[in-house]
């Protein structure tokens, strides 16, 4: 029986539908760097553990799900949708807004500005779906169990020397305590502590745009941010190593659980009578 938690993982799609593949100057195989390759498996026994699992099968190439709908770089749209993308931040500003525009070595992804009906259509298709699914998966959690914990999956590239928390191997983000309690956040940390590789919390990555709208602690809704360095699992060709693969996927599986019965109040509920 699904219990409170709910896995989300949206960057692992490998759908790339024909308009998507027809509009690109580049080849398939470059907008596929945008994809946290492979890590829906290590998410594949989470519903196995109790947990409820929310994932895009379309790639991230389509629309960006963990950014808002206003996290877009002006320059990156025709004119007559620039007043709807005017404060760009960091992100957006290097092209990884909702709709992804380009990558660093190799310039624009798409052959011409991103226009009205191709937002739409990329919002309506993947990212309003996506939202609309994990808000209600989250809210039936909340009223069966009183509470609902949302465990956000994603994958990073080894983070570079110089920058904050370069070496760690897993990045647990809660917004900085705003979307989590420190219950849950040293549980998940005492778990993937177990793995033997460095952990690091909210450097260099806090949480982004999932954890930030759907974390609600005031409503009993707790989320976090895992980021896996994809080293831990992934051939430098980024194809899956099924031996690490299945080791995370276990350990991930009993983070779930852990995760699971953690109270509000910080205490765990028994597994069995004792």
């Amino acid at each position: 029986m699904p219990g409170p938690v709910v896995v989300s993982v949206s960057h692992a799609g490998r759908i790339y539908p024909p308009e998507i593949l027809a509009a690109a100057r580049v080849d398939r195989s470059t907008l596929e760097r945008l994809e946290d390759s492979w890590c829906d498996l290590i998410a594949a026994k989470a519903v196995e553990a109790g947990a409820t699992r929310v994932q895009a099968l379309w790639a991230r190439a389509v629309a960006d799900c963990n950014r808002g709908e206003g996290q877009m770089a002006p320059t990156e749209v025709v004119p007559s949708l620039r007043p709807r993308f005017s404060a760009p931040g960091r992100k957006e500003r290097a092209g990884l807004g909702v709709v992804p525009t380009r990558l660093a070595d190799c310039g624009s992804l798409w052959k011409r500005p991103i226009d009205g009906p191709q937002l739409d259509w990329r919002l309506d298709t993947l990212h309003r779906p996506f939202h609309r699914a994990l808000a209600a998966e989250l809210a039936v959690a909340q009223r069966l169990f009183g509470r609902a914990i949302l465990i956000d999956l994603h994958s990073m590239p080894p983070i570079p020397r110089g920058q904050p928390g370069h070496g760690a191997g897993i990045v647990i983000g809660d917004r900085f305590g705003g979307t989590a309690d420190e219950a849950l956040i040293k549980s998940i940390i005492d778990e993937a502590e177990g793995l033997g590789v460095p952990v690091s919390r909210n450097q260099p990555y806090a949480g982004g745009h999932i954890v930030r709208t759907h974390g609600k602690p005031m409503d009993a809704i707790q989320a976090v941010q895992i980021e896996i360095d994809r080293s831990l699992y992934l051939h430098p060709d980024r194809t899956p190593d099924p031996e690490r693969v299945a080791a995370l996927r276990d350990w991930f599986s009993g983070l779930v659980e852990t995760a699971g019965r953690i109270c509000p109040a910080g205490d765990v509920l028994p597994l069995a009578a004792e």
